[in-house]
């Protein structure tokens, strides 16, 4: 983004202690989520409680960085840090393990054509800052 006159950098999120075992994830190339001891079931965002149990034994969990498209939107507006990008592609995707995050698809036109819902994803990763954020391209690519 240097290049563009005015154009601010990506913002990057701000690690708190109940992210930051997923973000030290990502700086190390591993895609984590939460697994709850008692119910056996996955979540994401993080959280110290299970959403379905309401149990607080909870661990982190390797994904395998693979995903499926569940939804997106085409922004041709930026958001700030963005202009460079414009179209881009914000995404809704599924892990195998049933949990949804949003994210950007990345590597394949901003085009409907290209962006076919249920479409195989792996998770890449780029450096912002401080911090490594998780994207995803088609497993294709």
């Amino acid at each position: 983004m240097a290049d563009i006159p005015g154009a601010l950098d990506k913002p990057e999120p701000r690690p708190t202690p109940e992210t930051q075992p997923f973000w030290d994830g990502c700086a190390a190339g591993e895609l984590r989520i939460q697994r709850c001891r008692d119910c056996s079931r996955h979540f994401f965002y993080p959280r110290p409680d299970c959403p379905h149990c309401g149990g607080s034994d909870t661990e982190w969990v390797r994904s395998d960085g693979t995903a499926t498209l569940y939804s997106y939107v085409i922004s041709h507006r930026p958001a700030p840090g963005f202009a460079a990008d414009v179209p881009y592609v914000i995404a809704v995707v599924q892990l195998p393990e049933g949990v949804r995050m949003m994210s950007n698809v990345v590597g394949v036109p901003a085009d409907p054509e290209r962006l076919p819902l249920d479409m195989p994803l792996r998770v890449v990763f780029e450096k912002r800052g401080d911090v490594t954020i998780p994207l995803f391209e088609p497993a294709a690519a």
